[in-house]
């Protein structure tokens, strides 16, 4: 796609979260949107070839450009790897949060049997520019393992915070403390339960040899000690 597009594409779908809230993730409030940001449904449609699934996934990657740029002013280098987390999915639930109806009605969406493996591709790809930006460079199995504990983690931070009416601000916006208190335990319980293993194994290798079982660290073992 030409940097024309999108820049197209990226002016449609803003304008269009304002009517997803009323329409749902609809053409009805793609048409709406794509009006408000100066265009027609024969552009918004001839821009996303891949109709509503398409739409729904440029969001994703719209979301993730805005979430990179705001953690590129928060100084990530000088966290722990849980803070960096921790700041990483605060961020992109922040950024997010004038639209949290529209991601209601998204998620809905998205929850169709049909959309099941987009929804996957979805998380997981958010889930990793989430790793790269808290410095991972894992490229074994690890990359893996540390993706796939981060969505659990990601899916029902989000799950929460859609219920999370949050407080009130004195500068007119809306905080989630809840929801961040939620995330902590979630990062801490996934610390916790990869913790054991290790654990486990120091216990072992005291056992005498025919006994002992070894097995390569998890994706968390590292910040489970940390």
């Amino acid at each position: 796609m030409s940097s024309d597009t999108d820049t197209r594409r990226d002016a449609i779908i803003e304008a269009t979260l304002a009517h997803v809230a009323f329409d749902g993730w609809s053409w009805q409030a793609v048409e709406a949107g794509a009006k408000d940001a100066g265009h027609d449904l024969v552009t918004a449609k001839r821009v996303f070839p891949g109709g509503l699934g398409e739409i729904a996934d440029h969001f994703a990657r719209w979301s993730d450009r805005r979430m990179l740029a705001a953690l590129d002013a928060q100084g990530l280098g000088g966290m722990r790897i849980r803070e960096r987390i921790h700041a990483c999915v605060k961020t992109r639930l922040e950024i997010n949060a004038p639209y949290k109806e529209a991601l209601r009605r998204l998620l809905s969406f998205l929850a169709l049997p049909q959309n099941a493996g987009l929804t996957a591709k979805m998380t997981w790809r958010s889930c990793s520019e989430m790793w790269y930006a808290a410095g991972d460079t894992s490229t074994d199995w690890n990359h893996y393992s540390k993706r796939g504990l981060l969505a659990s983690v990601y899916t029902s931070t989000i799950l929460y915070w859609l219920s999370d009416e949050g407080e009130a601000r004195e500068d007119g916006g809306v905080d989630y403390p809840d929801t961040w208190m939620f995330l902590e335990r979630r990062i801490e319980d996934v610390l916790k339960t990869f913790g054991l293993p290790k654990r486990l194994k120091d216990r072992l290798s005291g056992l005498p040899m025919p006994f002992r079982r070894f097995r390569r660290p998890t994706a968390f073992d590292q910040e489970s000690t940390g």
